[in-house]
């Protein structure tokens, strides 16, 4: 990667070497907060939880490709053998979907919440955002990827609307909760349906020739 794009990784709930007793690991952008707020190890005894630390995080999260690169080239080797979910929320969504468009597979599944799917339509209030025509070139070529997609974003929320049309170039149903662009609202749509996420995976897994 260049100059100053290194990645932090950090796992807790199982040791690193061991192998998780679902066999899944669940790979988590901006992770010490999802683990202060959500208390994901906690939630996921049983899965092995990576909680990645963002560095310059607008830059890393908005579609960028070296960020991309390293993701699945240095961080996703690190991990223990087994299936990887991908969780994220806003440009941390973004991000995993970009990975996942660019290196097809690498993931089995996304959990992706208020993800930063700008598009100019619909997101002309953004354009200021230093990355904002890096993440439209991407949004404007989104494509179903191999990984199972769960989408999730607040009823309350900006992000809404282009959500609701990534959802329509992905194939996939978009599950609208109750709340707004927040953690809390985050932590409250991980049941059921990070769980079933994770059900559905393993059960992809045992199902593998």
């Amino acid at each position: 990667m260049a100059r100053d794009t290194r990645v932090t990784i950090e796992t807790r709930g199982v040791p690193p070497s061991a192998v998780p007793a679902s066999g899944l690991i669940l790979l988590v952008h901006d992770g010490p907060e999802y683990e202060r707020v959500c208390r994901l190890t906690e939630h996921f005894p049983d899965t092995y939880v990576a909680l990645l630390t963002p560095g310059p995080r607008n830059d890393w999260y908005s579609a960028n490709p070296a960020y991309a690169k390293a993701l699945v080239e240095d961080i996703l080797p690190r991990l223990p053998p087994g299936p990887v979910v991908g969780l994220g929320a806003s440009l941390g969504a973004l991000a995993l979907l970009h990975a996942e468009t660019r290196y097809p597979g690498r993931f089995a599944g996304l959990f992706l919440q208020s993800g930063s799917f700008f598009t100019a339509e619909l997101d002309p209030q953004e354009s200021g955002f230093p990355y904002f025509r890096r993440i439209l070139a991407f949004v404007r070529r989104a494509r179903p990827v191999p990984a199972r997609v769960v989408l999730t974003c607040g009823r309350d929320e900006e992000n809404l609307l282009n959500n609701r049309a990534m959802a329509g170039r992905l194939g996939v149903p978009l599950l609208e909760v109750p709340g707004g662009h927040s953690m809390t609202s985050w932590c409250d749509a991980l049941e059921p349906h990070l769980h079933r996420l994770l059900r559905e995976v393993s059960d992809d897994r045992s199902h593998t020739p």
